[in-house]
């Protein structure tokens, strides 16, 4: 059975949230824009009419965007949340709480009760939230794993010849005298890269070398 938010009676020895927060806080604008009775009516017919009550869906949806705008997990979004009254009026609660509401593997359970879908649904909400004229924006998602980049890594042998001739470039601005430059060690580190390229192919910003012949 679904679970109701708590009720916002005010109590005479604890004071509620909205009485000590800071309402220009990034939670508390956040919370005041996101339309929560969408989420109501999108996973309320997941529930049964009978048994136990479950945690309100304001609560989970809250935690699972805390989640993703905090980069937290199951278990340290418990420990956040205690110590953080913003996280908690974020997902409607009315009184500081010392206690988190619910065991993390609730999660688990919320989430395959909505499905791949329903986390779907929650997170083109926050998209939405960031760009209301979706349609119109300059901004892309895209997948990345398979998208080629410029990096070049440690064992790279660009960056090899690179750091040996800004090596021998510091060398000669300080007149420090090497017993080898390593320079045509260098270039034949890159050659087996070059040969590589088809040909009609150029590679902008080739590198060149400016150090001395070794001696």
């Amino acid at each position: 059975m679904l679970g109701k938010n708590p009720e916002k009676k005010p109590e005479l020895f604890r004071p509620m949230l909205v009485d000590f927060i800071d309402h220009e806080h990034e939670l508390v604008l956040l919370s005041e824009k996101i339309d929560w009775n969408y989420f109501e009516k999108e996973f309320s017919s997941l529930y049964s009419k009978v048994g136990n009550p479950s945690h309100p869906i304001r609560f989970m949806v809250g935690c699972l965007l805390l989640k993703h705008l905090y980069n937290l997990g199951d278990e340290t979004l418990e420990k956040a949340w205690i110590m953080n009254p913003y996280m908690q009026h974020f997902c409607g609660r009315v009184f500081f709480e010392h206690e988190f509401p619910c065991d993390p593997s609730n999660f688990v359970h919320f989430r395959k009760r909505i499905g791949e879908k329903g986390i779907e649904k929650i997170f083109a909400y926050s998209v939405r939230m960031h760009d209301a004229k979706t349609n119109t924006s300059n901004f892309v998602l895209s997948d990345t794993t398979v998208q080629e980049n410029n990096t070049s890594f440690p064992t790279d042998a660009k960056l090899c010849k690179k750091v040996i001739d800004y090596c021998n470039k510091i060398a000669g601005n300080e007149g420090i005298k090497q017993r080898q430059r390593y320079t045509k060690v260098s270039k034949q580190m890159v050659r087996p890269t070059t040969e590589n390229i088809p040909s009609g192919q150029k590679r902008q910003g080739n590198l060149k070398d400016s150090s001395k012949p070794s001696p």
